[in-house]
């Protein structure tokens, strides 16, 4: 398993409850949360399957932004 980290633009509640039912049927995500207190909104995922791209568009389906973290 791996774990990527994207700079986010999720910043409240509300935005996090607008991308969980994109996240959560994302197959292949076995966890993820966001760090809203952090300056830069830090997502965390973890998975087996996923590549950052496939991250970072869907993402951008629900209205996001998502820039990965090295």
């Amino acid at each position: 398993m791996k774990t990527i980290k994207f700079k986010t633009n999720i910043n409240c509640g509300g935005c996090i409850a607008s991308v969980t039912p994109t996240l959560n049927g994302l197959g292949g995500i076995d966890k993820w949360k966001v760090d809203t207190t952090d300056p830069n909104k830090i997502l965390t995922i973890e998975t087996s399957t996923l590549n950052p791209d496939d991250i970072k568009s869907a993402l951008e389906k629900a209205g996001f932004k998502g820039e990965e973290v090295k």
